[in-house]
């Protein structure tokens, strides 16, 4: 199926994990810029967004609805009462089991620490994102968002779509720079380049630092690094969309 008979309408997947992970007891969830801006992107670009979590609940990365973690863009959404996204986040969140892939073009992870917690285990998530994929569809995610990506399978060969594929996400350089690292490991969670690698991924490493504007398309794939990729990822899922045509 081509991008002209799929429908104008994204998945955008976040995750359902909201535990405490940073040395100030703060809770990682969803980084709420990387679903913000892509958000955005969709929708200017005329499409139908709605999102979706393994388990229908979610919760906010607090370190990224304050201080530095707010981008101008993205500080204004959240204090605004009345933002689409704000308003779709509370009131219409969708189980993943409830949802109807065929009604979606583009799936897209977004991120937040908590992506690695729950997105390798999220199997609705992945069902969602293969049919779309095996529909013609694009796959896409951004920072810890490509955590969602090995589970996603190709239809026609049961692999996984990102087999002999390459994808970028967060740097384990990022991870050491946040003095995450350690505590990822006491809690058996992997990075995005080893979640990808393992099965049969080749990992892009950014040609800048681990906080710099980068995303990566191999066909209908395209991923990217961290906070300040999340547009540029979501343009870029548009244009893989329109390119499958």
């Amino acid at each position: 199926m081509s991008s002209n008979t799929l429908p104008k309408r994204v998945l955008v997947a976040i995750t359902s994990y909201n535990g405490a992970l940073y040395d100030d007891g703060k809770r990682t969830g969803l980084y709420w810029s990387e679903a913000l801006h892509p958000y955005n992107v969709f929708v200017e670009a005329g499409f139908e967004v709605d999102v979706a979590s393994e388990k229908g609940t979610m919760g906010y990365d607090e370190h990224s609805i304050e201080g530095d973690g707010l981008d101008p863009e993205s500080k204004e959404a959240w204090e605004d009462v009345n933002n689409p996204l704000k308003k779709a986040l509370k009131e219409s969140l969708l189980k993943a089991a409830d949802v109807d892939p065929s009604k979606y073009g583009i799936f897209f992870g977004a991120g937040g620490h908590g992506a690695i917690y729950d997105y390798p285990g999220a199997s609705g998530l992945h069902a969602a994102g293969s049919a779309i994929y095996g529909a013609g569809g694009v796959i896409a995610a951004v920072c810890h968002g490509p955590a969602i990506l090995p589970g996603i399978k190709d239809p026609a060969t049961g692999q996984p779509a990102i087999k002999g594929k390459k994808v970028t996400g967060f740097t384990k350089v990022g991870e050491e720079q946040m003095g995450l690292l350690e505590s990822m490991r006491k809690d058996k969670v992997h990075t995005i380049e080893e979640l990808v690698t393992e099965v049969g991924a080749e990992y892009v490493q950014p040609p800048g630092g681990p906080f710099d504007d980068f995303s990566y398309t191999d066909g209908r794939v395209v991923s990217g690094v961290n906070p300040a990729s999340a547009k540029s990822t979501a343009q870029a899922a548009l244009k893989a969309f329109e390119s499958s045509k």
